[in-house]
């Protein structure tokens, strides 16, 4: 096969439109035309004339096929249809010994473990948290009653966070053995809606996801895997630089096992504090790395319609618009959109007492009144605190010899801001917010206008100022004037901020070497958000999958 891309055709264009392209594109007859699948679908809204892009996928004679191959060789829109079947590298014996684990059940530990279990591997996960359908329970108790509990939330149980998000399979890594298809495939064979597989920027929402997660699990299971939740574990036991071991925490009894382990998947998730301060107590590499903090931002999903997509609007093949902006700032800072939801809300997704943390999410349909985005100014480790207090650690830590900062400072950096936030925003976990006009202003807020935030518990309207660094402020200050020039009507007076957005990315990242192992415990395989190796559902996964062949493999050679 062929496959043909950037083959542009107006909104109303038919399939027999299509075909008649794709041989107009080629020069070749209609006869010759065996086959033609969609691949890819995305839209063109350049110009006020909205087009439909495709990349198609095209079966022809095999002479025909050579010919056009050989004829545009130097045409990167016309190249071979790659085999993007997943091919898995090893085999587990009958006898495999010592079971692999896995810890942490999020996109990257789900695809970790399915990998290892269709590998034959059969292994152990530890999930912290509840499964999906307990966990949403606890999750509504805190948007609805005020009530955290601190081991299943947004952030921890079943699915990770990206069950509690829009949903996003896209991402910009570079992926050469396409193992992105294979997680879209998975997904689809779990029950996603088949159209991920072509849309372009595909979402799958929170609650068909629930019952994605729930079928993966299943089939983790069926192939002799076992997934054991409200398992968290407490320590590592590390002899003469290999991993010998667990000790595992039963939340919902108190008591405490040992699990001999060798072979340890860490999927942590961007938020386990806890973990990460053991971790580095125990002498595993890591180091502090950059992210971003900032607002959510709430638009009426019209106003985004009308700007990205004109008179087209509400057109049945669009849905509802999204976005994606960048500034830089005279001081330096980038001010960027993240994590933009169309159609959605903005929810709770603090994971300890205390403290306020916002995210975007979206339901399939994506037909909530609002938009929303994280409007988030990039950070350095020259601005992590130098001297601060680790929960978890007996003395305060300092900055590294070396004027580095310290592995854990950007999480004693995030801690404090979302503390500053409980406060700001009444100490009941309510968000603390302000209406752009009168943030540019730099005067409180005090009464809502049009768009209603969507954030619950709720919304306590103050002055954001002091929520962020002062450089972070003056940045976004800045910037949403010069997005409201992009985006007619981005920064109107009565766009809602609401604060903190802090858990863009992890802040730290988990040393590891080629071999996916910890750079100083063999048999330790640091993966996905949490160890600082990808950033959304869909590149979380194929980190999943890369750290379970190669575990796989070393189990092999072992």
């Amino acid at each position: 096969m062929i496959r043909l891309s950037e083959l542009k055709l107006p909104l109303d264009a038919s399939p027999q439109d299509l075909n008649d392209a794709v041989c107009g594109k080629l020069k070749i007859t209609p006869a010759e035309l065996l086959d033609c699948k969609l691949f890819k679908l995305s839209f063109d809204a350049c110009k006020a004339e909205l087009l439909q892009v495709f990349i198609v996928d095209v079966t022809l004679p095999p002479a025909v096929e050579q010919r056009l191959l050989q004829q545009h060789a130097h045409n990167p829109h016309v190249r071979p249809t790659p085999d993007m079947v997943w091919q898995a590298p090893a085999q587990a014996p009958v006898d495999i010994g010592q079971r692999p684990v896995v810890v942490g059940f999020g996109p990257c530990g789900i695809f970790a473990a399915l990998a290892l279990a269709q590998m034959g591997f059969r292994p152990i996960v530890l999930e912290r948290g509840k499964k999906v359908r307990e966990r949403t329970l606890d999750t509504w108790a805190l948007w609805r009653k005020h009530q955290l509990n601190p081991e299943s939330n947004v952030q921890f149980g079943e699915g990770g966070a990206g069950t509690f998000s829009d949903g996003k399979l896209y991402s910009q890594i570079k992926d050469p053995r396409h193992l992105g298809r294979k997680v879209m495939n998975e997904f689809v064979q779990a029950g996603a809606p088949e159209e991920i597989l072509v849309a372009a920027h595909p979402h799958i929402g929170t609650f068909k996801l629930v019952k994605v997660v729930e079928n993966l699990r299943a089939q983790i299971i069926a192939l002799g895997g076992e997934v054991r939740f409200e398992q968290r574990v407490t320590d590592v036991h590390i002899e003469g630089g290999q991993l010998q071991g667990l000790t595992v925490l039963d939340v919902a009894t108190g008591s405490r096992y040992e699990l001999p382990a060798r072979h340890v998947v860490l999927a942590l998730g961007h938020s386990a504090r806890d973990s990460f301060t053991m971790l580095h107590q125990r002498g595993v590499a890591m180091q502090a790395k950059p992210f971003a903090v900032g607002f959510r931002i709430e638009h009426p999903q019209g106003l985004i319609d009308q700007a990205r997509w004109g008179r087209h609007a509400g057109h049945p093949l669009l849905g509802a618009a999204d976005y994606k902006l960048v500034h830089h700032a005279a001081n330096g800072r980038a001010v960027y959109s993240f994590c933009m939801c169309p159609g959605g809300t903005v929810v709770a997704a603090t994971s300890e007492v205390g403290r306020v943390v916002t995210n975007g999410m979206s339901q399939y349909s994506r037909k909530e009144r609002n938009a929303n985005a994280g409007i988030v100014v990039a950070i350095a480790t020259a601005d992590f605190p130098r001297d601060f207090f680790t929960e978890g650690m007996e003395q305060a830590s300092h900055a590294l010899p070396d004027g580095t900062a310290h592995p854990l400072a950007g999480m004693a950096l995030q801690r404090q801001l979302e503390s500053n936030a409980y406060v700001l925003g009444g100490s009941n976990y309510e968000a603390p917010g302000q209406l752009v006009g009168d943030f540019l202003a730099a005067r409180a807020s005090t009464q809502l206008g049009e768009v209603q935030p969507s954030y619950q518990p709720g919304v306590h309207l103050t002055d954001l100022a002091s929520a962020l660094p002062d450089y972070a402020i003056t940045a976004m200050r800045e910037a949403l004037p010069v997005f409201g020039r992009k985006i007619k009507g981005f920064d109107r007076a009565d766009a809602v901020l609401t604060g903190v957005e802090t858990r863009t990315s992890s802040p730290l990242r988990m040393d590891r070497g080629e071999d996916f192992q910890s750079l100083n415990v063999r048999g330790l395989y640091p993966a996905g958000e949490g160890a600082g190796y990808a950033g959304g559902i869909l590149s979380a996964g194929v980190d999943g999958l890369k750290v379970a062949e190669a575990l796989a493999q070393a189990m092999l050679q072992g």
